[in-house]
C-alpha cells in the first residue's frame, strides 16, 4: 500500500504555524471565552489559553504553535496538520503576526490576612470539614486566608519545604471562584505526606479534606494529594519522592471528567505495575458525601430525641 508524500515549502510550514488559533477555533464551532489579552478554550474540563498562534495547557504546563495545537487536539500528523491549516478545511483562516513568548512570572503566594475567620467559617460551617483535620493543615502552614479577597488558600510545598503551588477558593456566600495562582508547579499541588505505603488522589483540596473527615482513623499515616484539576503530575511526583508508596487510590469526582481521569490514570499505573484501586463517591464528590453524612446523622439524632 503506497502512501502519498506531501511536500511543503518552508514558507508554507511557517504560514501554518502562524495561523490565528482564535479564528481557527471559531471556524470549527468551538467555544471560547475572552480573558484579558487571551482566550480560554476547554480541553474537557481543563483550561487551555490561546493568544494569536500560541496556546498553553494550564495544567499540563505545555504549549506550542498552531501546528502543535492541531496535532495534539485534532489528532493529526504533521502533514495533515499543515494541510489543514493552509486552508483545506473548508474555510479561510486568518494569519497573525508572530507573538513573542513572554517569560512566566515567578510564583508567589497570595498575601496572608491577619486572621482566618472567614476561612474557618467557610470550611467548618459550609463545607463541614472536621475541626481537628483542618487545624492539622493550618498549623503546617498549608491553609490560610488571603488578605486581598479573603480566599481560602491551599499551599503545596516541594521536598525542601518551599511553596510551589497555591490553589484559591472563594469563601463568600455567593462566590464560586476557584483557581490556581499564576506560575504554580502542578507537581507540587496541595498534598499530605504520611508514613505508610498508601496514597489517595483527589481533584480538589476540599474533596481531600472531606474524605479525611469521613475516614479519620489513623489518617496522618496515609498520603493524600489534590491535583487541583483532573491531572496526575502531583501523583507521579509523590511516587517518585516516596518510593515506599506502592498502593494508590484514585478518588476523582463522580462525573464524566472525573471518571475519565480515573480511567486514564489507572491505565498509566497499570503499565507501571503500581497497585491501585478506583473509589467513587456515591454523590457528585466527596464534600457532598460528607455533608450528606452529617445531615443523616443530624436527622437520626432528632429522631432519637423524639
Amino acid at each position: 500500500m503506497s502512501t502519498e508524500y506531501i511536500h511543503f515549502t518552508a514558507a508554507q510550514k511557517e504560514a501554518a504555524r502562524q495561523t490565528d488559533l482564535v479564528a481557527l477555533l471559531q471556524s470549527q464551532g468551538e467555544r471560547l471565552k475572552r480573558s484579558s489579552k487571551e482566550y480560554v478554550w476547554r480541553d474537557g474540563s481543563e483550561k487551555v489559553t490561546v493568544r494569536g498562534n500560541l496556546w498553553f495547557h494550564q495544567y499540563e504546563r505545555i504549549g506550542g504553535d498552531a501546528v502543535d495545537f492541531v496535532r495534539r487536539f485534532y489528532n493529526m500528523d504533521f502533514p495533515q496538520a499543515v494541510n489543514f491549516l493552509l486552508g483545506n478545511n473548508g474555510g479561510t483562516i486568518q494569519r497573525t503576526e508572530p507573538v513573542k513568548r513572554e517569560p512566566p512570572k515567578p510564583f508567589t503566594l497570595p498575601p496572608k490576612n491577619d486572621n482566618m475567620r472567614r476561612v474557618y467559617a467557610y470550611l467548618l460551617n459550609r463545607r463541614g470539614i472536621d475541626r481537628e483535620v483542618l487545624s492539622a493543615f493550618v498549623h503546617k502552614g498549608m491553609i490560610y486566608e488571603s488578605a486581598d479577597y479573603h480566599n481560602a488558600v491551599f499551599v503545596g510545598y516541594d521536598e525542601h519545604g518551599i511553596a510551589r503551588h497555591a490553589h484559591k477558593r472563594g469563601t463568600g456566600s455567593e462566590s464560586t471562584y476557584k483557581g490556581n495562582a499564576e506560575s504554580c508547579d502542578p507537581r507540587y499541588s496541595f498534598h499530605w505526606t504520611g508514613t505508610d505505603n498508601t496514597l489517595y488522589l483527589f481533584e480538589a483540596p476540599i474533596d481531600m479534606l472531606s474524605f479525611i473527615s469521613l475516614h479519620k482513623d489513623n489518617w496522618r499515616q496515609h498520603s493524600y494529594a489534590a491535583a487541583c484539576c483532573v491531572g496526575d503530575q502531583v501523583l507521579f511526583q509523590m511516587l517518585k519522592a516516596n518510593p515506599n508508596i506502592d498502593t494508590v487510590y484514585l478518588c476523582m469526582d463522580n462525573d464524566d471528567a472525573g471518571q475519565a481521569a480515573n480511567k486514564r490514570i489507572s491505565d498509566k499505573l497499570f503499565i507501571q505495575g503500581i497497585k491501585h484501586e478506583i473509589i467513587v463517591p456515591e454523590h457528585k464528590d466527596w464534600n457532598e458525601m460528607l455533608l450528606y453524612d452529617e445531615q443523616e446523622e443530624e436527622e437520626i439524632c432528632q429522631t432519637l430525641q423524639l
